[in-house]
């Protein structure tokens, strides 16, 4: 299960609504959703949470680039709204890189180099995978740091009420809670 809402900010403060991200496949498509959110190119605020594991805030200043911070990188993939926010660029990784295995490359009777399946397995286990995902946040942690929730207060935020905690100290929970 997943919650997804628009925070506009206006000349009357912040307005609130619920969204859909089904139609939504990439990051620019959330950006131009966002900013259809805000005609007169004000602040907009994607604020995404998923089953409590993990929670995302995109940010998008008008035809500025959407600024992006993910509380659990290695959650967040495992989730098709996460992936829309994981990007090569806030991994840091090479545009384009080919995440998966080289399947030419793989020995495909159940051992590689006359190694088990079971060496293969706890190698994995072991972190063996050089382009792993981290269980920890990814993105511009200073992302609201104008609005008043500074670096370390949103790296320790629980994803639980994460975004809760986020538009209280915006001044919008009512409106959030509105759409919730």
């Amino acid at each position: 299960m997943y919650f997804a809402a628009l925070l506009a900010r206006t000349e009357d403060g912040w307005e609130a609504s619920d969204t859909e991200l089904d139609d939504v496949e990439t990051l620019s498509d959330l950006a131009d959703l966002a900013r259809e959110a805000s005609p007169d190119e004000d602040t907009v605020l994607v604020l995404i949470e998923q089953e409590d594991a993990w929670f995302g805030v995109v940010r998008v200043d008008g035809e500025d680039d959407p600024r992006i911070y993910v509380s659990d990188a290695a959650a967040a993939q495992r989730s098709a709204y996460g992936e829309l926010l994981l990007t090569d660029e806030l991994l840091g990784r090479e545009p384009g890189a080919d995440d998966g295995p080289d399947l030419d490359a793989l020995d495909l009777d159940g051992t590689e180099d006359g190694e088990s399946e079971e060496n293969d397995d706890e190698e994995e286990e072991e972190g063996g995978g050089g382009d792993a995902v981290p269980h920890s946040p990814v993105g511009d942690s200073q992302i609201l740091d104008d609005l008043g929730i500074g670096e370390k207060e949103l790296r320790i935020l629980d994803a639980e009420d994460a975004l809760s905690t986020i538009a209280e100290a915006l001044g919008a929970s009512e409106v959030l809670e509105t759409v919730r």
